[in-house]
């Protein structure tokens, strides 16, 4: 985004989902919670931040996993063995969904007086119902879980649900009735054409199944492949079902694209620039209905990811992005899919050989660092801030009003290694004395190990401790001035001066 103090801004066009969306950059965005700036050829970086305008609170259980329904058996195992719980906790309350593809293509759901369907090659029974909720109770998340509608089971996905709502209580979220709907017709589940209002048909009928077993399940969705066809399937949602809940995806790059995804194209503005259009589109009907939105299935590459971009450092430097801009524009939440199983795609968590699954133990991926980075945000509220620069940093930044009068402020560097550091200059107010500064690095944005986040990596058994010695940074005069090294990302914290009371003089009385 080229844009001058001022001076005239450009317009910004790209396709969302055949759609084509253009975005006004002017002098004046530089007042936006989180703002990315690319101005001319210098590194100096100035940022103010007005903490008299919080926006809206990030909501408890803003972070989020995805995983795919084939992966919940696996993990359900893991109530008895295993770091996953830990793992969680460690993130502190959050929101697990189990869906995508195969909840629609080839698991079913089976009892013992309900036999496998034909078509289906897995299933997901009772008992591995009760191991997710005993995962959820554990770690105090919360469950959103997907039942396939791609083969019309309405009966069949209403003994699910009642079997997850024995199993899992308070801690089912809310269920949503198939996963992309929109590509049904594509995908040779529905005759062409198919449309949101078939979809919403087939939904009451579900519901109806659903309510007559348990009533008052939530109901979530249209869980649809991107904001391209949200504004037609969520508003008909929204209207048909007024669902507790509007889901959506978001995948920046595609497998199949022409040119081939990067991690230059990954880390580029011109994709931030796209998902703040795609993140204002699901807005916008989330905000007419007066229903939040969740993404609740995002990752870097889609189809399960490309080595050397998903699972590499690249991917946590978009991830972190991606979740605090969701957080600043006032999304209800973000799930970063992920499949235990598969190290090499995109995934926050996995386990790195047959043996490690086998007892459960998963291992840390870049993603997850990105989680880690963002978790204490959660429950804080934007700020807006003015960024000017005499460069062209590919930079994001964003700040956050904390508890007691607190303050965060991330910064990201998408610059490529080699690039000069940034001279940051942070106008904070006088009221703050001093910061301290956790930073999130790897060996380069291409390493699929050596990512540490305050110099630390996640132990072997899912713990990651803060620093217990973080040398406070000085604010001088309101400024706090320190460099951003390309290809990282930093939470600077600062905590207002505390103001010492005087003791109060005694005075003497006469007698």
């Amino acid at each position: 985004m080229n844009v001058g103090r001022g001076g005239r801004g450009r317009l910004l066009c790209c396709l969302l989902g055949g759609v084509l969306v253009c975005l006004a950059a002017s002098a004046a965005a530089g007042a936006r919670p989180g703002h990315r700036r690319a101005l001319a050829a210098q590194t100096r970086v100035s940022v103010s931040v007005d903490r008299f305008a919080p926006g809206r609170q990030v909501p408890r259980g803003f972070l989020g996993l995805s995983f795919e329904a084939a992966a919940l058996p696996q993990l359900a195992a893991d109530s008895r063995r295993g770091d996953l719980v830990r793992l969680l906790r460690s993130l502190g309350p959050g929101v697990v969904r189990f869906g995508g593809i195969t909840s629609d293509e080839n698991v079913g759901f089976s009892e013992p007086s309900l036999p496998a369907p034909p078509w289906a090659s897995s299933v997901i029974d009772p008992a591995e119902l009760d191991g997710i909720g005993q995962i959820a109770r554990r770690s105090d998340w919360k469950v959103l879980l997907s039942v396939g509608m791609a083969h019309f089971e309405p009966a069949t996905a209403a003994r699910e649900v009642a079997a997850a709502d024995r199993a899992l209580g308070r801690s089912l979220m809310a269920v949503e009735i198939g996963n992309e709907p929109d590509a049904y017709g594509r995908h040779g589940f529905r005759e062409l054409p198919w449309i949101a209002q078939g979809y919403e048909e087939q939904v009451s009928i579900y519901r109806e199944a659903i309510d007559a077993l348990t009533p008052g399940i939530p109901i979530a969705g249209p869980d649809v492949s991107g904001s391209g066809v949200f504004r037609e399937w969520g508003a008909a949602e929204a209207l048909a079902q007024a669902p507790a809940l509007l889901t959506g995806h978001h995948y920046p790059l595609g497998c199949a694209q022409i040119p081939p995804p990067s991690i230059e194209e990954l880390l580029s503005p011109a994709t931030r620039v796209r998902e703040e259009a795609s993140l204002q589109l699901y807005l916008a009907v989330a905000r007419s209905a007066r229903i939040p939105v969740r993404i609740d299935e995002t990752n870097s590459v889609s189809c399960g990811g490309v080595p050397g971009i998903s699972d590499t450092f690249a991917s946590a430097l978009w991830a972190a992005g991606y979740i605090v801009e969701g957080m600043q524009a006032g999304t209800a939440g973000i799930n970063l899919e992920g499949n235990p199983t598969n190290c090499a795609g995109y995934t926050p968590l996995c386990a790195r050989s047959a043996a490690a699954l086998a007892r459960g133990e998963l291992s840390a991926q870049p993603d997850w660092y990105a989680l880690l980075l963002t978790r204490t945000l959660v429950g804080d509220r934007p700020l807006p801030i003015r960024v000017s620069a005499a460069g062209s940093p590919n930079l994001l930044v964003t700040a956050f009003a904390g508890p007691r009068h607190s303050m965060k402020v991330v910064m990201i560097d998408d610059d490529p290694p080699g690039s000069p550091p940034l001279s940051m200059r942070l106008y904070v107010g006088r009221g703050e004395r001093s910061a301290t500064v956790l930073a999130m690095t790897a060996p380069s944005p291409s390493s699929t190990s050596g990512v540490l986040l305050g110099g630390h990596a996640v132990a072997g058994d899912g713990v990651w401790s803060p620093p217990r010695a973080r040398t406070p940074r000085a604010v001088r005069a309101g400024v706090l001035e320190l460099s951003l090294a390309p290809s990282s990302a930093v939470l600077v914290t600062l905590n207002p001066e505390r103001v010492r009371s005087r003791p109060a003089r005694h005075s003497r009385r006469s007698r």
